[in-house]
C-alpha cells in the first residue's frame, strides 16, 4: 500500500478535489479576540485531559475547546486497554518488566512498523502514567495484568485495563480535571469547535480561532496549543483520502472528523502513517450504505471456535488458511482483499454440527438470518449460492472441489489448514459475508521527540504540540492493532505536554 505522508502543499499542488475539500479548513476571520493562555488544549478527552490537568497543576491558564457536550472524548466507547512496565499492577503480582522488553514485545508484535522514536518515548512514559491514574484510584481487573487479550499477545504480563473500559480512566481523570476547574486554572468551552489556528508572522501558532454553537468565532490567544482532537473514522471521504480504503463501519466517535489533521496541515504540518492500515476481522455489516452499522462478529478465534467452513473473496478463491492462530494474521488477509470482504461458506452438514457463527445471536437467530439479513445467503445448489451472493460461480466450485479433493487423498491442506472435520456435501448451501470494520485512524499529524508538530522536513511549528489520535494510531501501534499503543501513549503524551513540554509564565 501506497505510504500516504501527506503536506499542505502537496495536497494544493496534486491532490484531487475530493481530499482538498476533505482536509484543508474554510479561512474565516474571527469576530472578536480574547484572553491570554499558557495552553490551549483542542479536545477534552483521553489526551487532552492530562495535558490541561498537569499544566494546570504547574500554575498555568488552561483553555480546553471540545466540539461535544460532554469531556471525555472516545473513553466513552473506548476499551480502556493499556501497557505499560514497572507499574504497581505488576509489582502486585511480582512481575519484572522494563520499557525495553515493552519497546522490543510493542515492536515485535508490529513488524517494526511503528515509529521507533515515538514509540520509544511511549513505552518509556507509560509506566508512570498508569501508576499515576492508579494513585487517583484506578483500579483494574483482578487478574490483571494480562499478556493479551484479542490481539497479538505479549510475552510479559503488561496488559490491563478497569472494569468499565475507558470509562473507567474517565471516572479516574474527570475529578482531577473539574478541581483545576473549580481553582479557576481550567477554562472549558463545550460545544465548541476549533476551526483556524492563529499564526504570527514567524510562523509560530499563537492562538486558536473557535465557532460556537450560534457560529460566533472569537480568537483565544495562548502560547502554546495542543491538538487533542482525535481521528477522522467517523468523516469517510477523508479516511479513504489518508487511508486508501473505504470507511465501511460506524462505530468510532461521531466528532472524530479530523479537525485536528485540518489545523495541523492548515499551520505547516503534514500527515503520515496511513500505510499502516489494516481492518479488524469479521465485521457482519447490517447493509451497503457505507459507513454502516456493525451488527455482530463473526466468531473467527480458533481456539475459541475452530472453524470447519472455508472463507472465499469475489473471485470464489481461498485467500488464507482460515484456523491460523494468528489474529493479526486473519486481518491482514482480509484487508488485502477487494472491497476488504470475504465470505464463509458451508453445506447443511456443517451448519447442524458446527459451532453457531455468531455465539452472541445464538443458533437461532443465525439461521433465522438466511433470507432476511443482506449478510446472509442460502440456496440450493453452489452456483447459485455463488450468483446471489455476488460471488464467482466458477472460482467458488474449484476452491470447493480443491478442498474436498485433498480431504479425500489425505493430502496437506493448500494453506496449512489443519482443521478439517468434514467436505462439502449436500446441499443447500450457506454463505455469511464478512468485512474488515475501522475504529481508528492509522495516518496523523508528524510530530518530533518533543512532541512539536512538524513539517514534512522535520522542522517543528513553534507553539504547536500534539497527542491522541490525532498523530496517528500507526505511529505507536504500527500496521497491527498493538495491545495498549492508543490509549496508553495518548495518556501519557497528554501527560508530557503539560508536565514538561510547555512552558509556563512569562
Amino acid at each position: 500500500m501506497t505510504d500516504f505522508s501527506i503536506s499542505k502543499r502537496t495536497l494544493i499542488k496534486t491532490a484531487g478535489a475530493g481530499l482538498v475539500t476533505s482536509v484543508l479548513p474554510t479561512w474565516r476571520r474571527a469576530e472578536a479576540a480574547t484572553g491570554s493562555f499558557d495552553l490551549i488544549v483542542v479536545g477534552a478527552g483521553t489526551a487532552g485531559m492530562p495535558a490541561a490537568i498537569f499544566a494546570a497543576e504547574r500554575g498555568a491558564k488552561v483553555l480546553v475547546i471540545e466540539k461535544s457536550p460532554v469531556l471525555g472524548g472516545t473513553l466513552d466507547r473506548s476499551g480502556g486497554q493499556m501497557s505499560a512496565s514497572r507499574t504497581v499492577f505488576q509489582k502486585r503480582k511480582g512481575i519484572e518488566d522494563s520499557p525495553d522488553a515493552h519497546f522490543a514485545d510493542n515492536m515485535r508484535i508490529n513488524s517494526w512498523t511503528a515509529d521507533p522514536l515515538v514509540t520509544r518515548m511511549f513505552v518509556d512514559n507509560a509506566g508512570e502514567s498508569l501508576n499515576w491514574l492508579a494513585a487517583n484510584g484506578f483500579e483494574v481487573g483482578e487478574d490483571h495484568p494480562v499478556k493479551g487479550a484479542g490481539h497479538e499477545y505479549f510475552t510479559t504480563a503488561r496488559y490491563q485495563w478497569g472494569k468499565d473500559g475507558g470509562k473507567s480512566i474517565l471516572a479516574t481523570m474527570e475529578p482531577l480535571f473539574r478541581k483545576q476547574m473549580d481553582a479557576k486554572r481550567i477554562t472549558l468551552l463545550l460545544n465548541t469547535g476549533a476551526v483556524d489556528l492563529v499564526q504570527d508572522k514567524s510562523g509560530r501558532v499563537v492562538g486558536v480561532t473557535a465557532e460556537d454553537e450560534s457560529g460566533k468565532l472569537t480568537d483565544y490567544m495562548g502560547k502554546n496549543v495542543a491538538l487533542a482532537s482525535g481521528g477522522c473514522a467517523s468523516n469517510p471521504r477523508m479516511y479513504q483520502d489518508l487511508h486508501g480504503v473505504s470507511l465501511t463501519s460506524q462505530i468510532a466517535y461521531p466528532y472524530s472528523q479530523g479537525a485536528g489533521f485540518t489545523l495541523g496541515l492548515a499551520a505547516g504540518g503534514y500527515l503520515r502513517g496511513g500505510q499502516n492500515y489494516i481492518g479488524s476481522f469479521g465485521g457482519i455489516l447490517a447493509d451497503d450504505n457505507y459507513p454502516s452499522t456493525v451488527e455482530g462478529s463473526f466468531e473467527h478465534h480458533p481456539e475459541i471456535r475452530q472453524p470447519w467452513e472455508i472463507f472465499v473473496n469475489a473471485r470464489g478463491e481461498r485467500f488464507m488458511r482460515e484456523d491460523h492462530p494468528s489474529i493479526d494474521y486473519r486481518e491482514k488477509a482480509l484487508s488485502r482483499q477487494s472491497g476488504q470482504r470475504a465470505w464463509v461458506v458451508a453445506d447443511q452438514e456443517m451448519m447442524d454440527k458446527a459451532p453457531t457463527w455468531v455465539p452472541r445471536w445464538g443458533k437461532e437467530k443465525v439461521m433465522g438470518s438466511f433470507g432476511t439479513h443482506p449478510m446472509f445467503t442460502k440456496a440450493d445448489t453452489l452456483n447459485a449460492l455463488a450468483n446471489k451472493a455476488g460471488i464467482n460461480p466458477a472460482g467458488l466450485a474449484a476452491s470447493i472441489a480443491a478442498y474436498n479433493r485433498s480431504i479425500s487423498e489425505g493430502a496437506t491442506d493448500a494453506f496449512g489448514k489443519l482443521s478439517r472435520p468434514a467436505k462439502y456435501g449436500k446441499g443447500p448451501f450457506y454463505a455469511l459475508r464478512i468485512t474488515a470494520t475501522q475504529l481508528k485512524s492509522f495516518a496523523g499529524l508528524g510530530i518530533d521527540e518533543q512532541l512539536r508538530v512538524i513539517r514534512a522536513d522535520g522542522s517543528p511549528i513553534a507553539g504547536l504540540y500534539a497527542a491522541g489520535e490525532v498523530i496517528g494510531g500507526g505511529v505507536t501501534g504500527g500496521g497491527a492493532y498493538t495491545n495498549g499503543s492508543m490509549v496508553t501513549p495518548a495518556i501519557s503524551f497528554g501527560r508530557m505536554i503539560g508536565q514538561k513540554m510547555i512552558k509556563v509564565g512569562a
